[in-house]
């Protein structure tokens, strides 16, 4: 007899060359980001503007946790 379900495999998905990219696409990313981020406090960008960061930031994050996770 079991006492629960099973636990889940975590089985990758993805070659080491596609962790790579999602590493490299991150690293990108973020470098857009930050470049980005800099031009527009020094330019005082209105903060609505600022607000568009979020896609290169968040296309970053994705990069990081998908290599991380072996997604």
């Amino acid at each position: 007899m079991s006492d629960g379900p099973a636990p889940a495999v975590c089985v990758a998905n993805v070659t080491p060359a596609g962790r790579r990219r999602r590493l490299a696409l991150g690293v990108a990313m973020l470098g857009v980001a930050l470049a980005a981020a800099a031009v527009l406090v020094a330019l005082s960008a209105p903060r609505s503007l600022r607000l568009a960061l979020f896609v290169p930031y968040w296309l970053a994050a994705l990069g990081f946790f998908q290599a991380r996770a072996h997604t």
